[in-house]
């Protein structure tokens, strides 16, 4: 263990649908990190199930000194639920995790040691492993640019990151304005308006978090709700001057494709050719990164 990291916070917003047995796996991935947090910031967005009530209170018995717990009287979704969490963390860097995905054991050293290695970084993520109930049955792996150049070229058309995999600068996310309400784009909008106020950017090439996901999830980004939203995401964009017309056009063409598709291209589509997939051997099938992560 390297003595000579700084402390780091992890903020987590949880509500009412998520499954229990879930929510443990996750609240152990964070604690049983190689480089253990001082500061676990739990959001309970709105009121919970007695089942998710009983597992947040019984870890805030056994880690009073680490779990800080703030309840929300109403469901105020998650960009707003976290913009509390982000002004809560006591730390200046702050680790994401959603409630239903697990990381990787060695998750925020690398990332810690990361930061320590260029201090000039404001945000660290990594590549994701999507899976189904358990993480041997890996579905598809999202591979991420990883120099800062990539990075923000890459955000001018997809999201550049994977949300529950990030470590983050707080000072940097506050002089961004902090995260704001935007449905199912709330972690885009906070990665663009950072690289406008100019973070410095890393994303590791290996699998450092392990993201859940459902037929559900795929369903969420398509129909008129997730449309409206991501193309009101995109104008706003094109209007400050982050996309050029072009980006906007074709992010936007791309994006209405999508969404208007049936449910079960559109999961095709997903699994098949925006997500990586494993060779035989394990290995992940990819043509421009080079990513020696095996199962």
């Amino acid at each position: 263990m390297n003595e000579n990291l700084q402390n780091y916070s992890v903020l987590m917003s949880v509500y009412y649908k998520e499954k229990p047995e879930w929510l443990k796996e996750s609240i152990e991935s964070i604690l049983n990190q190689t480089i253990p947090t001082n500061d676990f910031v739990i959001i309970k967005d709105g009121k919970l199930t007695e089942e998710l009530d009983d597992i947040i209170s019984e870890y805030c018995k056994r880690y009073p000194d680490i779990l800080n717990v703030i309840e929300l009287e109403n469901n105020v979704g998650l960009g707003p639920a976290l913009k509390i969490g982000v002004n809560a963390c006591k730390n200046e860097l702050i680790a994401r995790m959603d409630s239903d995905d697990i990381s990787v054991k060695d998750r925020c050293e690398k990332q810690l040691i990361k930061y320590q290695e260029e201090p000039e970084l404001d945000i660290v993520g990594s590549s994701i492993a999507e899976f189904i109930d358990n993480i041997n049955n890996v579905q598809a792996y999202r591979i991420l640019p990883e120099s800062d150049e990539e990075i923000k070229k890459f955000a001018r058309r997809r999201n550049p990151f994977g949300h529950p995999s990030v470590m983050l600068r707080k000072s940097k996310v506050l002089e961004a304005g902090n995260y704001r309400s935007y449905y199912l784009v709330e972690d885009y909008d906070m990665w663009i308006r950072m690289v406008e106020h100019e973070a410095r950017c890393y994303n590791f090439q290996e699998i450092l978090v392990f993201m859940r996901v459902s037929t559900n999830f795929y369903k969420r980004r398509g129909g008129l709700k997730y449309l409206k939203s991501i193309l009101k995401f995109k104008k706003e964009q094109l209007q400050n001057g982050f996309y050029s017309k072009k980006d906007f056009v074709i992010s936007s063409c791309a994006h209405i494709i999508m969404c208007l598709m049936p449910n079960q291209i559109r999961d095709l589509l997903y699994r098949k050719i925006l997500r990586k997939k494993q060779n035989k051997k394990g290995r992940i099938h990819e043509k421009e990164n080079k990513c020696n992560y095996t199962t």
